[in-house]
């Protein structure tokens, strides 16, 4: 991975952070101990076949779709020993793709990943940053940029310490809360 600043030292120092251009597999193959991404949007990718599949109940098709390529990586990075954990705030109700999302879950923690759930109004007391993220290996952040209505507008690599503890910290904050996925029921 190409080093788009070098590390610093102190609290405004820069971490060394991959090119936005990495492709994500290799990010998250490159962890050594930790990846933990916190998710707080209520729909993503609207047009996404898979979700547009659940959506008008071609079973076939969802249940195609959950022998995915995600789930070979998840299993090969934390074979390796890399914690993968996930957290997602939710409106609740929850909307139909967060029921898509909690319909394909477990597949992914059966792949090794662990995923926690939040609703929203238990996290009103969390300074949270304004958009989704991953921390990896608590080094540097990869911030994930959507349009308004859920179409994926790009990453940004961020290795500020500050961003780093913040990003790290509101995950840690949101994890404490959150309830694990075999344990929460949609509302």
């Amino acid at each position: 991975m190409a080093p788009t600043s070098t590390a610093g030292e102190g609290p405004d120092s820069t971490r060394r952070v991959p090119d936005e251009r990495v492709p994500f597999e290799d990010v998250l193959k490159g962890c050594q101990h930790s990846a933990v991404h916190l998710e707080m949007r209520d729909a993503y990718t609207p047009v996404d076949p898979w979700y547009q599949a659940w959506l008008t109940g071609d079973t076939e098709e969802f249940e195609r779709r959950l022998t995915r390529p995600w789930l070979d990586l998840i299993r090969e990075v934390t074979a390796k020993g890399v914690q993968v954990r996930r957290a997602r705030i939710v409106s609740e109700p929850v909307s139909d793709y967060i029921r898509f999302e909690h319909a394909t879950t477990a597949s992914n923690v059966a792949a090794g990943e662990q995923v926690r759930w939040l609703p929203r109004r238990n996290a009103s007391e969390l300074c949270l940053p304004g958009n989704d993220f991953w921390v990896f290996d608590g080094e540097w952040v990869q911030f994930n940029h959507f349009t308004g209505d859920g179409a994926v507008a790009g990453p940004e690599n961020r290795g500020d310490t500050a961003v780093v503890e913040l990003c790290a910290a509101a995950f840690d904050a949101v994890w404490e809360r959150a309830i694990p996925h075999e344990e929460y029921r949609l509302k």
